[in-house]
């Protein structure tokens, strides 16, 4: 069945290379995330300059196509004209990895392996949180049948995270994803679990923080373990997954193809299990030990500053996808103290987001800015800002700007008050229920949470409303310093046709609506005449004789295509009065066409006028006109 994103979808397959350039694609909340081949196959300006794509951003080894809150919807249609099954992970285990630093594969492993999740894990947070609000109130007591069932899917999924993540790190990491299931179910086994409550057979590294208890062993060998288990934990679960992975293509390459079914994941389990609680389940506590100990010790240190500096460089973090590298600790520190302080600062940053948006939009008076900004404030509002962000203030840089300062007052209030997050998930407004803890109905953080969130956003808003100005546009041409300094010169393109303006991105074309053909406005004719827009020299008549291509002496590359889908006239109807190679003036007739015989085939006479070489010019600017004459000004180009 066609959807309404299957024009935007082959768009962006076409201009990320093609299918064969595309190793793997996910997505999260407003990004579709591609690994490619090879980047420089990619479109990049086309694809930012495409109706329906935010931005493109490059990081942490992806290409990231910015789409917005309905990017669900848009992957969908893209796995299926792709082919990529809608899970293209196997695809990019094996295929051939280019070198990526340290960082840049340490970001794209954790963004691969919690990516999948988000959605979910936000819900439970955000269903902790209504329950934590009802008892709060009273409406529930925690001994209540409703409140336990409800606690169950809230509080489970966390409980069992190394069996999700089991599925998630081993989709990334190329492994039989039942296998990774196995293992997370190893880690979160009750009587594994009975087993830290058990007595302590030995301690090690008493005192400091590496401190452990030795609760059983395996073939003599000391099993150590932290003293709450494995549920809930992060770290243990994906290192495992990853050395099993490894163990699994050398199963893979030894055994023969007619036992592999059953025998490689038998082989595999056997070796990885135990190697898991052994050597990965400890190394892994010792590096989440190390993390935990410096986060709290920076925190410590102080936590006005770490707050500041965590409210300040949140969303320039989110830009390049770099806040998934803090995701961990927070889970972390939610696992093993039961809440996490280090990271909340950044909950200010949303809002005081939300708030420059919602101040150009309460300033500006450009329609089109205005109805951007609607849906990016109700997005802020439920805690996604990448449409905030990448739509409206960084384009902008000084709300941008305004944004990161705000919010780095408001993190420091945070961090000031010692604010403490104990459940996982919930964005935006419904976060605030995240910071009652359950184990006592203590909400003593949501004052200091609400000051930070209300300062961050009024000093926002008040900065941004008071400094805010539109570009002040004059007869359809946007006037700036930019535009004028340096003696900046303009052409200026008159309409080839009398009769009314149709915005390129109202077409339901979506090849024309895209952008990607150009720039420039359509207009729906009210003769049959085209006349010269400008002087300059044909380049191009298609034999059909529907369109016309020609170049400006200002260097500026016209393309007029009469009617939607008139190629399959095969020219009827078309008279060209000029050839390839000729010089025209600007009004001069170069074609006739009959209206009526175009239109008795059931073809629309909606006319693009474009720019196809938009790239190589400042801005290219329609008129604001809703209907024009024939030599009226139609486009200008900086």
């Amino acid at each position: 069945m066609a959807s309404k994103y299957d024009g935007l979808a082959r768009i962006i397959i076409q201009n990320v290379g093609g299918k064969s350039n595309v190793i793997s694609l996910t997505h999260c909340i407003t990004r579709l995330r591609f690994k490619l081949k090879d980047e420089s196959k990619a479109n990049t300006d086309i694809l930012k300059n495409t109706e329906g794509i935010v931005t493109v951003m490059k990081s942490g080894g992806q290409y990231q196509v910015v789409i917005g809150n309905h990017v669900p919807d848009v992957y969908a249609v893209v796995c299926e004209i792709g082919g990529f099954g809608g899970d293209s992970s196997e695809a990019e285990s094996e295929a051939p990895q280019k070198h990526q630093k340290l960082s840049a594969a340490l970001i794209d492993t954790i963004s691969g392996v919690f990516q999948p999740i988000l959605g979910v894990f936000c819900a439970t947070g955000l269903i902790k949180g209504i329950l934590a609000i009802l008892t709060f109130t009273k409406v529930l007591s925690v001994e209540d049948g409703t409140y336990q069932l409800l606690y169950a899917v809230a509080d489970g999924f966390f409980y069992y995270l190394p069996v999700i993540l089991g599925y998630t790190a081993s989709k990334k990491f190329g492994l039989n994803p039942f296998t990774g299931i196995a293992l997370g179910c190893a880690l979160v086994y009750p009587k594994v679990v009975a087993l830290s409550t058990g007595d302590v057979q030995q301690v090690l590294f008493a005192g400091s923080m590496f401190e452990s208890n030795v609760y059983a062993t395996f073939l003599k060998i000391p099993v150590i373990m932290p003293k709450s288990g494995y549920p809930s934990s992060v770290v243990p679960i994906v290192l495992s997954v990853y050395a099993a992975s490894k163990i699994e293509k050398m199963w893979k390459r030894i055994i023969p193809d007619v036992i592999k079914n059953f025998l490689v994941p038998t082989l595999t389990l056997l070796v990885a299990a135990p190697l898991t609680f052994v050597l990965v389940g400890p190394v892994a506590n010792s590096i989440a030990a190390v993390i935990g100990f410096l986060t709290q010790a920076a925190y410590n240190a102080s936590p006005v500053l770490e707050g500041a500096i965590v409210g300040a460089f949140w969303q320039v973090l989110v830009i390049f996808g770099l806040h998934w590298g803090l995701v961990p600790i927070y889970i972390m520190n939610l696992s093993t103290q039961g809440f996490d302080s280090f990271m909340q600062p950044y909950f200010a940053a949303s809002f005081a987001q939300t708030a420059v948006v919602f101040a150009v939009m309460l300033r500006t008076k450009d329609k089109n800015l205005k109805s951007l900004c609607i849906p990016a404030v109700i997005s802020g509002f439920f805690g996604v800002t990448e449409p905030a962000i990448y739509g409206i203030s960084l384009p902008k840089k000084k709300p941008f700007v305004i944004s990161c300062i705000a919010a780095s007052i408001g993190g420091a209030i945070i961090g000031f008050g010692n604010v403490k997050k104990y459940m996982s998930g919930a964005l935006g407004i419904f976060g605030f229920t995240t910071f009652i803890n359950p184990a006592n109905n203590d909400a003593s953080s949501i004052p200091w949470v609400a000051a930070g969130v209300l300062i961050a956003s009024l000093v926002a808003f008040i900065a941004c409303f008071l400094t805010y100005k539109d570009v002040v546009k004059e007869k359809g041409v946007s006037i700036s310093p930019e535009n004028t300094k340096n003696g900046g010169k303009t052409q200026t393109l008159v309409s080839p046709l009398k009769g009314n303006t149709v915005y390129l991105e109202d077409m339901e074309d979506a090849a024309f609506s895209s952008g990607a053909l150009g720039k420039g406005i359509a207009i729906m004719p009210e003769e049959g005449i085209l006349y010269a827009p400008a002087d300059a020299t044909v380049t191009a008549i298609f034999p059909t004789g529907h369109a016309i291509g020609m170049v400006t002496d200002d260097g500026a590359e016209i393309l007029i295509h009469i009617g939607m889908d008139t190629v399959k006239l095969e020219g009827r109807g078309f008279t060209p009065l000029t050839a390839v190679g000729s010089r025209v003036t600007k009004g001069q007739e170069i074609l006739t066409f009959d209206m009526e015989a175009i239109q008795k085939e059931g073809c629309s006479l909606l006319t693009p006028v474009l720019i196809s070489n938009f790239s190589s010019f400042s801005d290219i600017i329609p008129t604001d006109a809703e209907t024009v004459r024939v030599g009226e000004p139609l486009i200008t180009i900086l």
